[in-house]
């Protein structure tokens, strides 16, 4: 074909890398990850010809000349009128820096950072066991992290017993008692859980702090935004309720 970016071409109509483009951009966020695959792209071209055919195979039944097709085509026509003139109403909305900042100083509660600890543990199924895992460690035969090694049944056995940081919630309730209270350095337990007894040695402690204002600006913009557009629809349907509904 001359032209490069037809793609096919179906009872006379071409299909273009732009109708390509814009069957993509319209599928859900999950999917457009996809995009870039040549076998996924050529299955929504697949698709986009596959819709030709029986477009085609409708107008050879005559279907645009029934009552169907007619209300389908004002249902449409209305709907898109619709999205669009919603659209105008959308266009013009902004956030500045300044409101953002504004939101942000009047909201501070919003976008504190949890108190977190960081947390190593050894996990075994009786209470007994982990006594004896504590002297090991509490008499230096054994560290720590080599104890989790050698005997934790947990997977983070294999670094030593290393959970990472945590904040309050993401961890059984008997397991996050015990080591939000423990001292950074201290080793707790047997702390009883629904999954055996651990020892816990906490690594380090953070307070709650605000979030700073650049790491979460984009997402008050967003917030705004969305208040904007909120208020902006509700404005306009009342406005049209007023011009067009009859009473």
């Amino acid at each position: 074909m001359e032209n490069q970016n037809v793609l096919a071409v179906v009872a006379g109509e071409e299909i273009t890398q732009k109708d390509l483009d814009a069957l993509l951009h319209a599928l859900p966020k999950e999917q457009q990850a996809y995009a870039g695959n040549e076998q996924f792209r050529q299955q929504c071209l697949e698709q986009l010809i596959t819709i030709h055919l029986f477009a085609k195979d409708g107008e050879d039944q005559k279907l645009e000349e029934t009552d169907a097709f007619k209300e389908n085509m004002a249902h449409a026509r209305r709907e898109i009128l619709a999205q669009m003139a919603v659209g105008e109403v959308m266009k013009d909305i902004t956030v500045s820096d300044e409101e953002a900042k504004e939101y942000y100083d009047a909201n501070e509660d919003q976008f504190l950072n949890g108190e977190t600890v960081h947390a190593k543990h050894i996990l075994v199924d009786n209470e007994d066991k982990c006594q004896e895992i504590l002297e090991m460690i509490t008499t230096e035969e054994k560290s720590f992290e080599d104890a989790a090694q050698e005997f934790s049944t947990c997977p983070s056995g294999q670094q030593g017993g290393d959970l990472g940081s945590f904040g309050k919630g993401q961890m059984v309730k008997e397991f996050e008692d015990a080591a939000f209270a423990a001292e950074v350095g201290h080793i707790v337990g047997p702390v009883k859980t629904q999954f055996g007894y651990h020892l816990i040695k906490v690594e380090d402690k953070k307070d709650a702090q605000a979030s700073v204002f650049d790491d979460v600006k984009a997402s008050i913009k967003d917030i705004i935004a969305q208040q904007k557009r909120n208020d902006a629809y509700a404005k306009k349907v009342a406005e049209l309720k007023a011009k067009y509904v009859e009473k």
